[in-house]
């Protein structure tokens, strides 16, 4: 990982400085000027208009004092509105060197309250970029959308908050409820980790190039007291749950060892199927498989 690229810092202050999004030049002409056309390989659509990136900063409802996370900037037009918040500092973390070049005009305007990280995200823990409190607001690359996220919700209790765009098939995983077609494993650990809620949805017009799938702003903060569980156990168990999800729980266990006891240990039907299941039932099955397997490290980065 390359050093943050920036301007001279000022002051830290509570109030940070008035920031205009509109008063640099429009996001078309930066596009136009250093030839920025989207790359599908990297998942890149960009949103364009200064409204709807305004709402989205906004929705993150960022406390004074926040430094703000952010994946992907592209042109900088969700960085510019987060430029406009409470966020005493931004940091951009962008893997596409093209970008770097045609953000230098939002850094040099922010005053010392922007700085770019030439990285892959997925390899970046965000813990070591910013101080306390600390938030995560981002338009995310679909190709890599879950991969991040499962990584930041491992440690969700180092944000004050996660604002992220999926495509909306994805955003309704994350909020599905038992019983559900969408319900599934990154429902169980996405809701055992964080209160997850919609915010909004976005056409693909919104986009350029318009992506084929309607896009979805999500909300997600801290759970104040997770089901205790053990990360791995879990994955496990829900993998072995949801990867047969229309066998009956006796059958899709199986591959965990004993699954009738496992069953009976935790007050679960036998003939119960995944989808059933709410967090709290997961992250009993999750207590009673560690009891009777060995530990494992959480999942480190980009593994």
């Amino acid at each position: 990982m390359t050093d943050p690229i920036s301007a001279p810092a000022a002051p830290v202050t509570a109030a940070p400085a008035a920031f205009d999004p509109h008063a640099l030049p429009p996001l078309r002409d930066v596009i136009a000027r250093f030839g920025l056309e989207a790359r599908k390989s990297l998942g890149q659509n960009f949103l364009l208009d200064l409204n709807l990136t305004g709402r989205i900063a906004r929705s993150a409802n960022l406390p004074a004092g926040t430094t703000a996370i952010e994946v992907g900037p592209g042109p900088g037009g969700l960085t510019r509105a987060l430029l406009a918040t409470n966020a005493v500092k931004v940091i951009a973390i962008e893997r596409d060197r093209r970008f770097i070049e045609a953000l230098q005009d939002v850094i040099e305007a922010s005053e010392g309250r922007l700085s770019i990280v030439e990285a892959d995200a997925l390899t970046v823990d965000p813990e070591e970029l910013a101080p306390a409190p600390r938030a995560i607001v981002a338009n995310l690359p679909y190709n890599v959308a879950t991969p991040l996220l499962l990584g930041w919700l491992a440690r969700i209790e180092a944000y004050v908050s996660l604002t992220l765009m999926f495509q909306k098939e994805v955003a309704d995983r994350l909020v599905a409820k038992p019983g559900s077609k969408a319900y599934g494993r990154l429902s169980v650990i996405t809701q055992w980790r964080s209160d997850a809620r919609v915010l909004f949805n976005l056409p693909p017009r919104a986009f350029t190039p318009p992506p084929k799938v309607e896009s979805t702003v999500v909300h997600l903060t801290p759970r104040s007291n997770p089901e205790p569980a053990d990360w791995r156990a879990l994955e496990q168990v829900t993998a072995a749950a949801f990867g047969q999800r229309r066998k009956m729980l006796r059958q899709s266990l199986k591959s965990l060892g004993n699954a009738e006891t496992l069953l009976e240990e935790t007050g679960i039907a036998p003939t119960a199927r995944a989808e059933e299941i709410d967090v709290a039932g997961f992250a009993a099955l999750a207590r009673a498989f560690r009891a009777r397997t060995p530990a494992e490290p959480p999942p480190e980065r980009g593994a």
